[in-house]
């Protein structure tokens, strides 16, 4: 049976909305491209609400490097705090939200943080404030004075796999919402949320969207919280010798030093224990891929 909200207007009259389904997904991502605030920022960081310029519906994501489109995601978004969130919508009619939506959304991560270029995102992001009423990084907060760096921050944190992936739906089902708990409790680096959104139409044609975030479990932001320590090339080499001995630390140390120029970020993870050294270009050196096995490893990006 839908559920019902109740809307009082002035002492004495009362409006019933009833949970209506939406009629196509095409109209439900509509209306997140149009009003980005029903994501919810305020409940997913309430000291610091997610403020949101949208950069594509219907972003391509490639499987290769300089590749064509391999899938589209429903949604890129960017908050201020430079974090890429990728947004899938599916009606809870839609069969594939059980479980075929979870490996759908992994397949656009796992490539898109390989293989978008920033340049991609900011070109998208540019055709999109020009061609509709969108808001921009001065609407969230961006001067232009530090456009520049917030893209720069934008690009450290795709590499990174700090990003945000979103599973938006009118229900979210139970199985669903076991998987996105699950994955963000364990992730480190990236949020996993779910989002309801579900909708209310009186008979006179009153329409009430109210969301509902799922997933972000005590657990979840524990985890988050602890792994938020700033690491440095210092911090980075005791931790690797604790862990992995001094060969192979000293090998991280020739390494970095060896790439001077590159812009250098240390990050933490506890999921994965396989750990791969990008290239990098520097000069017309190439850095082949190196494993090692320890609890951090650093991604290198080209200045």
């Amino acid at each position: 049976m839908d559920s019902k909200i109740f809307v009082l207007h002035g002492e004495n009259q009362l409006s019933e909305l009833v949970q209506t389904r939406y009629e196509s997904e095409d109209i439900f991502q509509t209306l997140i491209e149009q009003y980005p605030d029903i994501l919810a920022g305020d409940q997913i960081n309430p000291d610091h609400p997610c403020k949101w310029i949208l950069i594509n519906r219907e972003m391509g994501v490639p499987s290769e490097q300089s590749g064509n489109a391999q899938w589209f995601l429903d949604h890129l978004f960017i908050d201020q705090e430079a974090i890429p969130t990728l947004v899938e919508v599916k009606r809870s009619t839609d069969t594939r939200i059980r479980r075929e939506v979870v490996a759908q959304m992994l397949d656009y991560a796992a490539n898109a943080t390989q293989y978008w270029s920033i340049d991609i995102i900011r070109n998208a992001y540019m055709e999109q404030t020009a061609n509709i009423s969108a808001n921009t990084l001065a609407d969230i907060g961006i001067h232009p004075e530090a456009e520049d760096s917030f893209w720069e921050t934008v690009q450290t944190n795709l590499r990174a796999g700090k990003i945000r992936l979103m599973f938006v739906a009118d229900e979210i089902p139970k199985t669903l919402q076991a998987i996105i708990e699950f994955l963000n409790d364990q992730m480190v680096q990236t949020e996993v949320l779910g989002l309801e959104i579900k909708q209310y139409i009186s008979n006179d044609g009153i329409k009430t969207l109210v969301p509902r975030i799922i997933g972000n479990t005590t657990k979840a932001v524990q985890t988050k919280k602890q792994e938020s320590k700033e690491w440095d090339e210092e911090s980075f080499l005791e931790s690797v010798t604790s862990t992995s001995g001094k060969e192979i630390a000293d090998i991280c140390h020739r390494l970095i030093s060896s790439l001077k120029g590159c812009k250098i970020l240390f990050i933490v993870s506890v999921v994965n224990r396989r750990y791969r050294l990008p290239e990098c270009s520097l000069s017309k050196n190439r850095y082949p891929s190196l494993d090692f096995c320890a609890p951090q490893f650093l991604i290198i990006s080209e200045t």
